[in-house]
């Protein structure tokens, strides 16, 4: 029964290269659907040039904890609010502030919510698929100095 099937057809050499060759096909036809999908759907670039950023990010980091400012979010009625507090738990209003929220691999369904809000309390209308989002929020205090913060955020079916 050596080198023959059950059907009784000898399995030749031709037949294994073709299975071979069908079993490759497959895999670099489904490795190339999957990377063609990454590549599309999340840019990639964090910053435009991570060695220059890189250069006073100590500097940055120094400025944004001695702010002392905190960060709470909440997402509940379709509604996504942010509450900003200082060190001391009073609440404050940046002087500027700009948030993106998007899934955490695709930036497709990325959106800047028009935050409306005073006293420390910012909200915006969102309606949000269930599902893991993050949330980026960049501010300025009233001297200049940059508040970012990236906020995980999930939201149940």
């Amino acid at each position: 029964m050596s080198g023959e099937q059950a059907g009784g057809k000898p399995l030749t050499g031709r037949k294994v290269a073709a299975i071979a060759v069908g079993a490759f096909s497959v895999i670099i036809a489904v490795n190339l659907v999957l990377a063609w999908q990454a590549v599309s759907t999340f840019p990639g670039l964090e910053a435009r040039n991570g060695f220059v950023e890189s250069q006073d990010f100590d500097a940055r980091r120094a400025a944004q904890q001695a702010l002392g400012w905190q960060v709470g979010l909440d997402y509940a009625g379709g509604e996504l609010t942010l509450r900003f507090h200082d060190a001391a738990g009073q609440p404050l209003s940046p002087a500027a502030l700009d948030v993106l929220v998007g899934r955490v691999a695709d930036a497709s369904q990325d959106r800047r919510p028009e935050m409306q809000g005073h006293a420390g309390r910012f909200s915006a209308p969102l309606v949000l698929e269930p599902g893991r989002w993050l949330v980026k929020v960049e501010a300025r205090a009233a001297d200049g100095t940059r508040f970012s913060q990236r906020l995980a955020l999930q939201v149940r079916g």
